[in-house]
């Protein structure tokens, strides 16, 4: 245990530039299992509300929508308050550590509401606990990833931490859907859907509450004894709103931010649409079971382990822009290719034996790259997290990262939003049943897994092309901030003299 001296005793010159144990790597990256459970849990959301509980696409999407907007009011703002925060455990774990019996609290009641509510009612306890959820999940996910901006200076140990954490994610969110499908909600008499078979649904919430509270306490506890080593702020100057908007202000003038934030935003709203309207399509056009549905999960793992020794090889070579835009074409090439492929009636009928290969292995494929974008971008915001403070004088990662959360919960927000009223626009039957879809409702699960699909990463590869901080820039920053640091040092020390 960190006692309170060693927190609040920071360690004397300090190697911005340091690099960081794997311990603390893994530790930090820990916290991604709470993402992987709500990601799980995601899965499920809009077939429980509307396919068990009768509530329908239209009213599931306008939830996602309000809670959609609370994100935009309260990421930005929780990430200020966390770089200007102060106590004996630092500016980003309290914050951490107290978001965790809420988050687990709101993910069990979002599936366990009360009986006999009716529409409204339903729609009204989504809404309600969808926003308690996503703003406890802030009070996470922004101090923990200012945390991970702050432990090094440099980018390339600053892509590994970030590297760690996006693998973690990825993977534990693939365990965990695999998991949801094969165990929560296997095939069982009287349920050849066994997402509708809603006694099971008590399993979820209450295993995955327990799973979200030990990961964020986890990882909070565990990277206690990095506080010494963060930046140093003054943090006696007043709380003022114009402070908020002044480096809000700031960041949306710089490009590259915008940039990021964008194609981000972008890549995370077409996961939570595919993540919803993919599921529907495997279940309602290719007649997948819950258990065949767990090798899509499983299609995804081999590029968890792939995504940090391609990236290690590809940084050396080329510009982190570059990485991403690659990544994204092939994902969205390979993702959306059995769906184009059965619009033309090119892929084979749903009785073959090789239907599930023609699944499956395109998203093998897809996210043997796909992991990478997510950890450049994570490392592009760490950058400029460094040009802004150079620009303006002040360390802001929890406002920098603020759009990281916003993204994160986009994929079931602004996902959710839009895969709901795409249901809605298709007429998706409120009970449906497999074999007995019509044309439109599976034609247009098809358009919005295909082409669609390939659309929204294809403009978020042109969103990215607009990115301007390449690896000689950043260089010149940190040599910038390293002299001027020295120099505030220097003052400091003639002070106390």
């Amino acid at each position: 245990m960190i006692d309170d001296e060693a927190l609040n005793t920071p360690v004397q010159n300090v190697d911005r530039r340091r690099k960081v144990s794997v311990r603390t790597k893994l530790l930090f990256a820990i916290g991604a299992l709470q993402e992987g459970t709500i990601t799980a849990g995601g899965i499920c959301t809009i077939i429980y509300y509307n396919q068990v509980l009768g509530v329908s696409p239209g009213m599931v999407g306008l939830a996602f929508l309000i809670a959609s907007i609370s994100d935009a009011i309260s990421d930005p703002l929780v990430g200020f308050l966390s770089d200007r925060f102060n106590s004996r455990w630092g500016r980003r774990h309290p914050f951490m550590i107290l978001s965790a019996l809420p988050l687990a609290l709101s993910f069990y009641f979002l599936y366990q509401p009360m009986d006999d509510l009716g529409e409204v009612g339903y729609f009204v306890w989504l809404t309600t606990f969808l926003i308690l959820m996503r703003l406890s999940q802030t009070f996470y996910l922004i101090p923990h990833d200012a945390l991970g901006a702050e432990l090094t200076d440099d980018s390339e140990e600053r892509t590994s931490i970030f590297g760690y954490n996006s693998v973690a994610t990825m993977l534990l969110a693939m365990i965990m859907s695999s998991l949801v499908y094969y165990f929560v909600f296997p095939t069982t008499p009287g349920y050849d859907n066994g997402l509708l078979n809603e006694p099971r649904y008590f399993i979820l919430a209450g295993a995955g509450a327990i799973t979200i509270a030990f990961s964020v306490l986890l990882c909070t506890l565990g990277t206690l004894d990095q506080i010494p080593y963060l930046h140093k702020i003054d943090v006696s100057k007043k709380f003022l709103i114009s402070g908020y908007f002044r480096e809000l202000g700031g960041l949306l003038r710089n490009k590259s931010y915008l940039s990021a934030c964008a194609s981000l935003l972008i890549v995370y709203s077409g996961l939570g649409v595919i993540g919803v309207l993919s599921s529907y399509a495997y279940l309602y056009v290719y007649g997948l079971s819950t258990e065949q549905m767990f090798w899509i999960g499983a299609a995804k793992m081999p590029g968890v382990f792939v995504a940090l020794p391609l990236l290690a090889f590809l940084s050396t070579r080329m510009e982190k822009k570059t990485i991403v835009m690659a990544s994204l074409i092939f994902a969205a090439l390979a993702c959306s290719l059995p769906h184009n492929l059965r619009l033309l009636d090119l892929l084979p009928a749903n009785d073959s034996a090789y239907i599930l290969y023609w699944i499956v292995v395109p998203l093998l494929l897809a996210f043997l790259v796909f992991p990478l974008q997510a950890i450049v971008i994570d490392s592009q915001l760490g950058d400029i997290a460094d040009e802004h403070e150079l620009n303006f004088g002040s360390r802001s990662e929890g406002v920098v990262f603020s759009i990281r959360s916003l993204g994160i919960k986009a994929t079931q927000g602004i996902g959710g939003l839009i895969a709901g009223f795409s249901l809605e626009i298709i007429a998706f039957p409120k009970v449906a049943e497999y074999g007995n879809l019509p044309d439109v409702a599976i034609n247009g699960l098809l358009l919005m897994n295909g082409p669609l699909y390939l659309l929204i990463y294809l403009v978020a590869v042109y969103v990215m092309s607009h990115y301007q901080l390449d690896r000689k820039r950043h260089g010149e920053i940190l040599i910038a901030l390293e002299q001027r640091r020295e120099l505030k040092e220097s003052e400091e020390l003639d002070c106390a003299r």
